[in-house]
């Protein structure tokens, strides 16, 4: 006896499209001389990688047959990499408008720089960036537009609004008593600290940054202060974590960067003066360390030219070449290492210049690109996405000519960047 089932009209309808949206999804097949695979640190030969709306769903090898309608994106001899991925960037600054000069530009002015920043970034081959302050929510909006298919740009986690104590370095500084510009990120004792928290996040912030101690960019402030207590450092990391969202600390001085280690913040931001008790502590937390030590050179050949203040100057150079022997001693000493290049700092799409500077400093190549790759992935808790060239992770790439493993100065010249299956036009 046959039982006859009635579908119900939306059912058919739900069938209908679902069906409509497997045959139209979009695949590509990327292929080269060859891949690196950045977990084993080796190569493999004549890759041929499927991507099926946009992330990675087999890797073969060249001559496997092509899916029906698939695009074929043949990159030759090229090398492939993962495509890379940057923790500190600053897309809506501009190196070359140093000190007051950015009182000249309407406030939406920044956005507009973000645009033209996010294209010169994916374009070096970085795919996916953590943006560490910016004002008006502008990365959020930039992430907003891009994922909108409006512009082109990296994967953004973005954190808004650096918070800071009042009168630190992410309090601005320089103006007059007379003068009040809004900083939706000032916050001084735990209960505005959370509150603030909460609020980045309800406009978009998915990390939170906080300034620990003073800074080099900043005006009236020292490297070596630490700007909040352990309790205000406690409360933020607790109120961050609580609703899901990694910390980020700019932190120069070695108190500020201990008491923030203790609080449990997830990743230090420049770590220039940190010591032994700063390595014991990191490597006891798995805490990350990102150090921007190619910077110092574009800040004291351009900065003058660039309108920086003198004070800056002063102290970048005091603190340039400390921060890259510090570098290498947490290196040696076995702490974490992600790439941050604080690019903003320096122009935008020059930031795998740093590439050479880890590697002068204490890494191998294969451990530098791993920093922009798989660990920068585990510091943000994308293991599963960005990082690497596997099945299920975005197909998300580079391609350049030569070998990165013996002259990582090939990362500099990308000749072909894939995003999520598409290749990038120049």
């Amino acid at each position: 006896m046959r039982t006859r089932v009635r579908v119900p009209a939306l059912a058919l309808v739900v069938v209908g499209v679902c069906v409509s949206m497997v045959a139209h999804a979009r695949t590509s097949v990327v292929s080269a001389a060859r891949l690196l695979d950045v977990r084993s640190g080796r190569y493999v030969q004549q890759p041929q990688i499927e991507i099926v709306d946009g992330r990675i769903s087999r890797i073969g090898r060249a001559g496997d047959p092509l899916p029906a309608g698939a695009e074929h994106i043949d990159l030759g001899a090229r090398t492939l990499l993962p495509g890379l991925i940057d923790m500190h960037v600053h897309l809506t600054i501009d190196p070359t408008l140093g000190g007051y000069q950015g009182l000249e530009y309407t406030d939406n002015f920044w956005t507009v720089v973000g645009v033209v920043n996010a294209r010169r970034t994916l374009r070096a081959g970085f795919t996916t960036v953590r943006n560490l302050g910016s004002a008006g929510f502008d990365d959020v909006a930039l992430k907003q537009a891009i994922e909108a298919g409006y512009i082109d740009g990296p994967r953004i986690v973005p954190a808004t609004f650096a918070i800071g104590a009042t009168g630190g370095h992410c309090d601005g500084g320089g103006l007059p008593p007379s003068v009040t510009v809004p900083n939706p990120g000032a916050a001084d004792g735990p209960d505005a600290i959370r509150a603030t928290v909460r609020k980045l996040r309800k406009f978009g912030a998915e990390v939170i940054k906080f300034c620990g101690t003073g800074g080099v960019m900043s005006k009236g402030t020292t490297l070596g202060e630490q700007q909040y207590s352990q309790e205000e450092m406690q409360a933020l990391v607790e109120e961050a974590h609580r609703l899901g969202m990694k910390v980020a600390v700019h932190a120069h001085g070695s108190s500020g960067i201990n008491a923030a280690i203790r609080a449990g913040t997830d990743t230090i931001e420049h770590a220039s003066l940190a010591d032994a008790e700063s390595f014991k502590l990191a490597r006891a937390q798995g805490t990350w360390f990102s150090m921007d030590i190619y910077g110092s050179d574009y800040i004291l050949a351009e900065g003058e030219n660039n309108g920086l203040f003198a004070e800056s100057l002063q102290k970048e150079r005091q603190v340039g070449r400390k921060q890259r022997e510090t570098f290498r001693d947490a290196h040696a000493a076995g702490v974490r290492m992600v790439f941050g290049s604080d690019a903003g700092v320096y122009p935008h799409g020059d930031n795998a210049r740093q590439f050479g500077k880890m590697v002068e400093w204490g890494m191998t190549p294969l451990q530098a690109i791993r920093a922009a790759t798989l660990d920068a992935a585990e510091a943000l808790g994308r293991q599963t996405d960005v990082g690497a060239l596997e099945v299920g992770r975005f197909g998300d790439m580079l391609a350049v000519d030569g070998d990165p493993l013996q002259d990582v100065a090939v990362l500099t010249r990308p000749a072909a960047v894939v995003k999520g299956g598409r290749l990038l036009q120049p």
